[in-house]
């Protein structure tokens, strides 16, 4: 995916924090562009002395004058040579035009065009036009604005304005994936400076009134905010900051069974080191259905992760009880029989134990092989880590817990194996010393849904005429019709055996 960041370096050479700086604006322009009801276009010069198109925004609540996309294109010379006198302020700084005036119009090109200078504050000083927007309308519509309107127009070019005064966008604006964001059109408040609202859209005051507030305009949020909180109701920390316009943050507000999202966009004046602040925007967007399927979710969400440990601790209580039993048993077959299988259980636990941990279904599987492969190894070879070693080479990545559980029972078994079948002798003392000692190796390849293991070991080899074991079936049963991939073994590269499995994953 193509960033912002990308198409900038691009074209221009911009300094790191300019470029930040850039990507912080298009990342929050789509509100500029819905209050001016036009087309945003943000240009910087090219290292060939003219200006590229690096962004563009399409207002929702406005039609487009541009159907094409306008991003990498080169200004024209007409458009060009006004970028050039903005840029370097010899130009008149744009203003909204009134709404009875008809608008001024291009040479080149059927729709007005106003550009606006785009700086950043560095300490106490502004930098230099690092790019400039310029703001496309229709002019078409011959209709008389309503108010609403007027107001949005009005807050867009404040907006606008405030770029060449380095104010705007907000660097302390907090970004969370929080869902339930407002915009434009689900309900505005204009603020005057000490936070009485000046302005209520009709949206705004039906979703105040879903949470019993009758009268917004005229009266200060903070206030009637305050008067209508009940005693139960949980107060966000951001609440008071927002309700008074002073910080661009967002919060909820939670009265009454109802959930109201709020974001302050606070509306500065000035270029100084202090600018002043001479009101402020809220958006408003009644999020209850939005927080009521958030907690439904989050329930869902534990409920899943507590029957993950449930199962694990069944799970690990029934290879207990197998081990219990194979202690019991006099049959050494018998007790071999019940160690496999306890193995097998251990090995599955291990999965739903990392699932229990997670927040979604996926397992970061590493973790799982690193221990569950360990204790098969310990188990297969009865004589304790130190006499056949086991290493991991590359990564699996995340899997999910579908492929998980099979998965990890395949390599089990090739392990288990390995160590048995490769080093039957491990642990013995001879007359030199430890003998049958050796070295199991699973390597892991991933690339995107494919992987690829191989499970390779320095031991005494395969043995051509054995005939498959229990094992040795399950690994291709669970390897065919589980993860959609194909098993084959043989003699390893360096002597000893290698095992490989390649399958599909979710």
């Amino acid at each position: 995916m193509t960033t912002i960041t990308d198409i900038v370096r691009r074209h221009a050479d911009v300094s790191e924090p300019d470029v930040e700086w850039l990507r912080t604006l298009v990342g929050d322009w789509q509100l500029v562009s819905d209050l001016c009801f036009a087309d945003l276009v943000l240009w910087v010069r090219d290292r060939s002395g003219g200006w590229s198109a690096v962004a563009h925004a399409r207002p929702s609540t406005w039609a487009t004058v541009f159907y094409d996309d306008v991003v990498g294109t080169v200004a024209r010379p007409g458009l060009a040579e006004r970028l050039d006198d903005v840029a370097a302020g010899t130009a008149a700084p744009e203003v909204a035009a009134p709404a009875d005036e008809p608008p001024v119009l291009a040479e080149d090109q059927p729709w007005q065009v106003d550009l606006f200078p785009v700086r950043r504050r560095e300490a106490a000083r502004l930098t230099e036009v690092i790019g400039v927007v310029a703001r496309s309308t229709d002019p078409s519509s011959t209709r008389t604005p309503g108010r609403l309107e007027l107001v949005y127009r009005e807050s867009g070019s404040h907006l606008l304005g405030m770029l060449a005064e380095g104010t705007y966008p907000y660097s302390s604006a907090p970004t969370g994936p929080r869902r339930g964001a407002p915009r434009v059109g689900d309900g505005l408040l204009r603020m005057d400076a000490d936070g009485v609202v000046t302005y209520a859209s009709p949206n705004a005051v039906s979703a105040f009134r879903r949470v019993g507030v009758v009268t917004v305009s005229g009266r200060s949020l903070a206030e009637v905010v305050t008067a209508s909180l009940q005693e139960r109701d949980p107060v966000d920390e951001a609440l008071p900051l927002v309700v008074m316009g002073r910080a661009p943050w967002r919060c909820d507000l939670e009265m009454r069974g109802s959930v109201l999202s709020l974001r302050a966009v606070p509306l500065m004046r000035g270029a100084g080191a202090s600018p002043e602040r001479v009101g402020a925007l809220v958006l408003v967007r009644d999020v209850t259905e939005v927080r009521r399927s958030e907690r439904a979710l989050m329930t869902k969400e534990a409920t899943i992760r507590e029957i993950h440990h449930r199962v694990k601790n069944n799970l690990q209580t029934v290879s207990a009880l197998l081990r219990m039993q194979a202690r019991r048993t006099s049959s050494d077959e018998a007790r071999a029989e019940l160690q496999e299988a306890g193995r097998r259980i251990a090995a599955i636990a291990g999965v739903y134990d990392t699932l229990a941990h997670e927040i979604d279904e996926t397992v970061p599987f590493d973790s799982v092989v690193d221990t569950g492969l360990a204790n098969a190894l310990e188990l297969a070879t009865a004589t304790g880590p130190h006499r056949v070693r086991l290493e991991r080479v590359g990564t699996f990545g995340r899997v999910q817990a579908a492929d998980a559980t099979p998965l990890v029972l395949v390599l089990n078994e090739l392990v288990s194996n390995a160590a048995e079948h490769g080093f039957p002798m491990a642990g013995v003392e001879g007359p030199g010393g430890v003998i049958g000692s050796g070295t199991v190796r699973v390597t892991a390849e991933r690339n995107g849904a494919t992987l690829v293991v191989h499970v390779d070991d320095d031991g005494q080899g395969i043995d051509p005429a054995a005939q498959p074991g229990l094992g040795s079936r399950i690994v291709d049963n669970l390897v065919r019709t589980e993860l959609n991939g194909t098993f084959s073994r043989g003699p390893g590269p360096e002597g000893g055996t290698r095992a490989t499995v390649e399958v599909l994953l979710r």
